[in-house]
């Protein structure tokens, strides 16, 4: 469903209607909408596309803009509008949203049981209700009339803060109550968290924007809700999800069971967690819990271990409360995921593409099952950002398969004689000069031919079907010449010999001498397909064709300056700069002399001063959906479009010339369809390349 704020950004289309009409309208688009959230946002299951639901919120838009008179605050065009607060009201709960017992090992959940079943003077098995414990910020939601009316924090469980405007904000809570049976007042208790997929983007653009960036999910839950102005809380991706009532209205008809409560509910629009169940006895739930704590990484929001609850209401009557938790419920944690510990020092370890992240050295500590002692810092700008130096203490967080990262640093903890972190100047692999281009986080070694590091992936790239296409040297056989000590560069390539490479496993002689006429064959190439063998940053098949038919000669283009390398169709600052740093360190010279001195040999003529224009030229294209009957990849048709002089850019606008829609184009197409910009399906696509004198392979 798309995000309602999105809604509002532009004049809607209304249509008049009589006074009398518009209401009959605006009350059944109203109910529309409701049912059509509660599918989306509790069952999972929406009956219509994004589209048709944008279509229903502008018509109703518009039509409470005609008749301002008949807007309502459970209207579900007003989640967001309201003036920010200058602060949060206290809020005083009527019945106490009380905190949980936490158990922190299988022997303490066990003791619990124990005390359920001695209270109750039975050995019989208890039937259990269980849910994942949200990571989030605990909130109760008071509907009247089936109408929200206010919604406040836990606080300190007596009494809270006043969020109605903010909670409003969260598209998956109701403003109106959906279905039947609904009590005159009732209260929802549950848990705002923000979505893994939902913090990672935001923290992701916070950091573009050098905004701050939240440590983990919880705090940006936290922190989006005791935002004092509501639209700052609507740009959050936050969620609500049910756990239990409170104070209810002496009409309700409610089921007599935990799980049954929450069942109810959820038929009048509000979510609950999908991973609930109901088991009895002690090994069943213990059970629930292992089992949960196997996926806990898998599901798309953070918890933090499981909550039990003795599912019979009548029996938690009878269990009762101690002062600060009830006696039939408790949290059964897993193991931390966040810790504090020391950072000793950091090491810088280069990729396999060249890119330097800065490791930290720590404090051996345990985190959520294991002892962690290096932390992943990102980046120089990572680095930046936290404020961190060498002797801090540091919180780190660990979530399952997940590296483990310096989230925060302890100010207050700092020594007297911490160091700042520096990045070096030459690679630590192989003392190649460490590149960071203006406006990218990531530093990299510029040695690509010859960085042990990078190895690998150098020689696939060079050996691949755009660059010296050696037919027959693959990824594994590759791997094995390197693990075998065969090959430490790309010029050594061209010095096996038929021995070593029948001595390989799986290497018959035959295949053996058919890699050496392959490779024989790529002695001969062109200047364009070598230069994008090199593996220079962002220079691609198209960059590569361009710098080769700009200067015509290597020498040119490795003594050119970046003035010049601009000069060249499709190379800017940031590609020129790449160019210049790779042709300027000394490595990568040995390792192109070494290749001539093997044969690698290509044509070389002064360049065309007067080329005409490109058939394409002056034209602007989008590529959207998959090229199915080609093979084709996105990059792939771009590198033929760009061939022919066209100008590709990744979005759709008035000044669009033409879009090629492939399989399952989305909103590219849409937006083209409504400017009038013509589209191309794949067949017209292949039909224009044919034109040219293009005609792509099968898969290429």
């Amino acid at each position: 469903m798309s995000d309602q704020k999105d809604l509002f950004a532009e004049e809607p289309q209304g249509s008049s209607f009589p006074s009398a009409d518009a209401e009959r309208r605006i009350q059944a688009l109203r109910d529309e909408i409701n049912q059509h959230n509660y599918r989306y946002y509790t069952l999972d299951e929406p009956s219509i596309p994004d589209a048709e639901y944008d279509r229903l919120m502008r018509e109703l838009q518009a039509l409470e803009n005609e008749n301002p008179q008949l807007i309502t605050p459970e209207s579900p065009t007003q989640r967001v509008g309201a003036q920010p607060l200058k602060e949060f009201a206290e809020v005083v709960h009527e019945i106490p949203m009380l905190s949980l017992d936490n158990a922190m090992n299988a022997e303490e959940f066990a003791a619990f049981y124990q005390r359920l079943q001695d209270r109750l003077k039975t050995t019989d098995d208890i039937e259990i209700a269980c849910e994942p414990k949200l990571d989030g910020l605990a909130v109760s939601l008071l509907y009247e009339n089936g109408i929200l009316t206010r919604a406040a924090t836990r606080g300190d469980g007596q009494t809270g803060e006043d969020i109605t405007q903010n909670v409003r904000t969260i598209n998956n809570v109701p403003l109106k109550l959906y279905g039947d049976d609904i009590p005159a007042r009732i209260e929802i208790r549950g848990e705002v968290y923000m979505p893994k997929a939902g913090f990672d983007a935001y923290n992701e653009k916070a950091r573009a924007n050098d905004e701050k960036v939240f440590a983990n999910p919880r705090n940006a839950a936290a922190g989006s809700l005791r935002q004092l102005d509501p639209k700052v809380t609507a740009r959050r991706p936050l969620e609500f999800c049910a756990y239990s009532i409170g104070v209810v209205s002496d009409d309700a008809s409610l089921a007599e069971t935990h799980s049954g409560i929450l069942e109810q509910v959820k038929t009048w629009g509000i979510k609950i967690n999908p991973e609930m169940a109901v088991v009895t006895g002690l090994q069943a739930a213990q059970d629930f819990f292992d089992q949960l704590g196997e996926k806990r990484h898998s599901l798309a929001y953070e918890i933090d271990g499981t909550v039990f609850k003795v599912n019979r209401l009548a029996l938690q009557q009878e269990l009762g409360f101690v002062a600060r938790a009830p006696r039939w419920a408790i949290a059964y944690k897993f193991p931390a995921v966040e810790e504090m510990t020391e950072l000793l020092g950091v090491d810088f370890q280069v990729g396999r593409t060249g890119a330097i992240t800065p490791v930290a050295r720590l404090k051996p500590v345990h985190v959520a099952g294991v002892t962690v002692s290096n932390a992943t810092l990102h980046n120089m700008d990572e680095i930046a950002r936290l404020g961190v130096k060498i002797g801090d203490t540091v919180i780190i967080r660990r979530a399952g398969d997940v590296i483990p990262q310096v989230v925060s640093v302890v100010v207050e903890k700092r020594p007297a004689d911490a160091q700042d972190i520096v990045m070096p100047d030459h690679c630590p692999v192989c003392d190649s000069q460490v590149e960071k281009v203006d406006g990218e986080a990531v530093a990299r070694c510029t040695g690509g031919l010859v960085c042990s590091a990078q190895r690998k992936e150098a020689i696939k790239h060079f050996a691949s079907r755009k660059a010296l296409d050696i037919e027959g040297l693959g990824d594994k056989l590759i791997d094995q010449l390197v693990d075998a000590e065969l090959i430490d560069s790309v010029d050594d390539l061209f010095h096996l010999t038929l021995e070593q490479l029948s001595g390989l496993e799986r290497m018959a002689e035959k295949s053996a001498q058919n890699i050496l006429d392959a490779l024989d064959a790529a002695r001969n190439t062109t200047l364009a397909r070598f230069l994008y063998a090199l593996g220079i940053r962002e220079v691609g098949v198209v960059t590569a064709n361009n710098l080769a038919a700009y200067f015509g000669f290597l020498n040119r283009i490795m003594q050119a300056t970046e003035e010049e390398l601009i000069q060249v169709p499709d190379v800017g600052a940031i590609v020129a700069a790449h160019i210049r740093n790779f042709f300027t360190e000394p490595h990568n010279l040995t390792v192109i002399d070494q290749l001539r001195k093997a044969g690698v040999v290509w044509e070389e003529k002064e360049p065309q001063q007067d080329t005409g224009d490109l058939p394409l030229s002056g034209k602007t294209a989008v590529i959207t959906g998959t090229l199915v009957d080609s093979g084709l990849s996105r990059d792939d048709a771009k590198d033929l479009l760009q061939q022919l002089g066209a100008k590709v850019t990744g979005s759709v606008s008035a000044k669009t010339d033409f879009l090629v829609a492939g399989e399952k184009a989305g909103s590219k197409l849409t937006k083209a369809q409504g400017l009038g910009v013509d589209v191309l399906d794949e067949a017209a696509f292949l039909a224009l390349l044919a034109e040219h004198g293009i005609t792509p392979a099968s898969g290429e």
